[in-house]
């Protein structure tokens, strides 16, 4: 009987917020008249973009409402309201997105108040469930419907707010946009940075090489010894170079990973990064291998973690873990540092976001002031 009771009173809570943003609602149609008519006389029209940002925001809320008492989130799907006034109008109008809004409102009109149901069942249900449950010790029968009636009202929000096939493309293809501008950003970095390697690198010790070379040719006949030296500088220099280019090799695609594989690479990775690193393979070792292009960037993804861990958090332990999961490969990089990580000063977070979601893989970090540091990825593929 009380689990009963508790359940009724927080549907009932759930059904009061749902009928006070219904009533703001009502209230919510001076705005919308104001609206069209300004966009109708043109000299208002500046207020139908704002008016929809508004609904979107107050469907948003809703969906939050609905989302917490369901558990299950309703996602969006609106097209950024950007450019001109000209632009924003258009967007406002043909946004599949504001159509979704418009019809939900027109329904909450009048299922948002189901609240008027629910109160006349409280007093009855005190009675009759008190003597039916708590008497003869039966299931109760009428505060259970309380709860019905706000799953009603969650079910039918749920549906009528949930993105439709056209909105849900469009924004799908926005989200591709931003990747494929991100994919190319990243793509475009990394060229300079082997350019720069190549440059700054293997290109200067192969001049230096270049020189020792020919000096040893101009000092063999008078000066053997002085040739004998010139030449064992010189490759000395030739082991740089090669060093060099390993080194920008090793950035392109490691050849450990085509050798030892993800795990393999990562415990590579662990064992010379300074720290002590607790590596979980999450039974990949016996599994079938992800494609390359995922291996290289949970590779990079780790790499660049472990590096970030060594120079800026103050920890000398960290933990990888990765896992196989139904959708892909998951990388999580854990370190009990002073935290506080800001993404935008650098640290190298951004070039691992961009080169994840070239994949179309979701990139989360978590890092409070104090600590820990938790990197969290995960990449899609099929095994």
């Amino acid at each position: 009987m009380w689990k009963s009771v508790q359940r009724a009173a927080m549907a009932t809570v759930h059904l009061v917020v749902a009928a006070a943003m219904c009533f703001g609602m009502y209230l919510f149609i001076t705005v919308l008249l104001i609206a069209a008519a300004g966009t109708v006389v043109v000299v208002g029209c500046w207020l139908l973009p704002e008016a929809v940002l508004l609904i979107r925001r107050i469907a948003g809320a809703k969906r939050n409402l609905t989302a917490r008492w369901t558990g299950r989130e309703i996602p969006e799907a609106y097209t950024p309201m950007t450019g001109t006034l000209r632009e924003r109008l258009r967007i406002s109008v043909r946004d599949p997105g504001t159509l979704t809004d418009f019809r939900w409102m027109l329904c909450y009109y009048l299922y948002g108040a189901l609240l008027a149901l629910a109160l006349p069942l409280w007093p009855l249900g005190l009675v009759v469930d008190g003597v039916w449950a708590g008497a003869l010790r039966r299931d109760p029968v009428v505060l259970p419907l309380i709860v019905r009636l706000a799953d009603t009202e969650a079910r039918w929000s749920t549906a009528l707010l949930m993105p439709s096939p056209k909105a849900r493309l469009a924004r799908r293809v926005e989200e591709l946009k931003e990747t494929r501008a991100d994919a190319i950003a990243a793509h475009e970095a990394e060229l300079r940075r082997i350019e720069r390697d190549l440059h700054d690198g293997a290109q200067a010790n192969l001049v230096a090489l270049s020189m020792r070379i020919g000096l040893a040719k101009r000092a063999y006949d008078r000066d053997p010894d002085a040739a004998r030296k010139l030449l064992d500088d010189a490759q000395t220099q030739a082991e740089r170079a090669l060093t060099e280019l390993r080194h920008v090799v090793r950035g392109i695609h490691p050849p450990i990973l085509t050798d030892r594989g993800l795990v393999g690479a990562v415990r590579a990775l662990a064992a010379s990064s300074g720290l002590t690193v607790t590596v979980d393979d999450g039974g990949l070792d016996a599994g079938t291998r992800a494609p390359a292009a995922v291996e290289a960037a949970a590779y990079f993804v780790v790499a660049e973690s472990l590096t970030n861990v060594a120079k800026h958090s103050g920890a000398d332990r960290a933990e990888v873990r990765l896992a196989r999961t139904r959708r892909g490969l998951t990388v999580r990089v854990r370190d009990e540092g002073r935290g506080g990580v800001d993404e935008p000063a650098g640290s190298g977070l951004l070039g691992m976001r961009r080169r994840v979601a070239a994949l179309d893989g979701t990139f989360e970090v978590t890092s409070p002031a104090g600590g820990p540091t938790v990197i969290y990825v995960e990449l899609p593929c099929v095994w």
